[in-house]
């Protein structure tokens, strides 16, 4: 499951933010948790000073603006292709097969 953090104070334009990454989630079908974070001393642990900021995964997407459908979009789709396959190829019960573990998939 995708994690979405969308960071900013409740104005307008973070609300905005929230409604069009939810609109791309549910278009795209994403397995996808979306929390608002309203809290000022969380925001600034990003390292964002103007919001609304995007965070998929734990990393910074998108600083102070609104995002179209389309940013969403490419940075949802790239993300969940870069993250498609399994890290724990250590694992017994990992769910990559030998080929993608010798492609460096997993």
């Amino acid at each position: 499951m995708k994690s979405i953090k969308v960071l900013g104070t409740g104005c307008p334009s973070c609300v905005s933010a929230e409604k069009v990454i939810e609109e791309v989630v549910n278009e795209l079908n994403i397995d996808a948790k979306i929390e608002r974070v309203t809290d000022i001393m969380e925001i600034m642990a990003f390292d964002v000073m103007k919001t609304p900021a995007v965070v998929v995964d734990g990393k910074v997407m998108i600083k102070g603006k609104v995002p179209s459908k389309d940013e969403v979009k490419a940075i949802l789709v790239d993300n969940f292709a870069n993250n498609a396959c399994c890290s724990d190829e250590s694992s017994n019960d990992s769910c990559c097969s030998t080929d993608e573990k010798e492609t460096g998939c997993c």
